[in-house]
């Protein structure tokens, strides 16, 4: 019995198009590999420029002129950058989703105000000067207006309207505490003014074993709540019949991006609009899904961060501008843009 052997393929068979799997993926590979590539680059540019050579001489050897800038000054920097970049933008993309609304940041609930106040009140009345102090106080701060926002938007019942004008309210309240301490106190002013800022100049190995049991918890539970958010920006009736927890989803959505925003700005102060643009702008090439658009935050938020860093560095040398008023110089015209773009589209 013969046997029909299979077609020959055709010379001129046009091959399949990659999945949107495929993209996605090594879009995710390319990001990677240009955080990488940023991050030599903050550990290689200062006031002093160092080539690839001289990093790799100040990364691997324990003494010498390249082992005190690499390691003693710009590696702690380079790290806290990483760790704080990727908090960020994942407590954005989670609030966003939360909220459901794709402008949201972390400030929009009042975390970066609670972070503030806490440091000025213990400059003020506890005599804290260190920075190690104060990372717990920030912490302590962001947490605690974390929760008060959770509670008056309704807790179990809460709403994303409903948190974000709690978490409005909040802020205005705070804001105005921090303003007047500061306007009665020349001594909490001088010290509140370059942490306000918000900078990464300050970094220690201390600083970063502190903030980093918190970044690793709070990354976790963000990545894990990626398919629990997606069902929950389809709306609340369509959640339900997906099975969805709405009220342990909103908790621990709360609980992730207070403890990432939390845990940034005790380290380098509040940072404004990393949390903003880079999930916003990720979500224009990974479509709503959150279990790309997460990952893809994670690794682009230390981009943006640590690029504006290094450009602060190189524009006032041998001075350096300060990685927050970097980040607020971009992020002012990136905003506009963003909310002109989405008027537009509505109309």
């Amino acid at each position: 019995m013969l046997v029909d052997s299979p077609p020959e393929p055709r010379a001129d068979a046009v091959p399949a198009p990659p999945t949107r799997r495929a993209i996605r993926s090594l879009g995710l590979l390319v990001s990677v590999v240009i955080l990488a590539f940023i991050a030599l680059a903050s550990i290689a540019i200062g006031a002093k420029g160092l080539s690839p050579a001289q990093v790799w001489h100040g990364l691997f050897h324990d003494s010498g002129t390249y082992a005190d800038v690499v390691v003693g000054d710009r590696l702690s920097r380079t790290v806290l950058g990483l760790l704080a970049g990727a908090a960020l933008g994942l407590a954005g993309a989670v609030l966003q989703a939360l909220t459901r609304n794709p402008l949201a940041d972390p400030g929009l609930l009042g975390i970066n105000a609670g972070a503030s106040a806490a440091v000025v009140t213990a400059i003020t009345y506890f005599g804290v000067t260190s920075l190690s102090g104060y990372v717990w106080f920030a912490f302590l701060g962001a947490a605690a207006v974390g929760a008060l926002v959770w509670f008056l938007g309704g807790s179990r019942g809460a709403t994303p309207v409903r948190l974000a004008l709690a978490g409005t309210a909040i802020s205005a309240a705070l804001y105005g505490y921090l303003q007047a301490v500061m306007i009665m106190d020349d001594a909490a002013l001088g010290k509140m003014r370059f942490w306000t800022v918000g900078s990464l100049a300050s970094a220690t190995d201390a600083t970063i074993r502190q903030v980093l049991p918190f970044l690793l918890a709070g990354t976790v539970l963000a990545l894990a709540l990626a398919r629990p958010l997606n069902a929950v920006a389809m709306g609340d009736d369509t959640a339900r019949a997906l099975g969805a927890h709405l009220g342990r989803t909103r908790a621990l959505s709360m609980a992730a991006a207070t403890v990432l925003c939390g845990a940034a700005t005790a380290a380098c102060g509040p940072i404004v609009f990393v949390g903003l643009m880079v999930p916003h702008a990720v979500r224009s090439f990974t479509g709503p899904d959150l279990r790309w658009i997460l990952p893809y935050a994670t690794v682009l938020s230390p981009v943006l961060l640590l690029g504006a860093d290094v450009v602060g560095r190189v524009v006032a040398r041998p001075a350096e501008l300060q990685v927050g008023i970097v980040t607020a110089l971009l992020g002012g015209p990136v905003f506009i843009f963003l909310v002109r773009r989405r008027r537009t589209a509505r109309l």
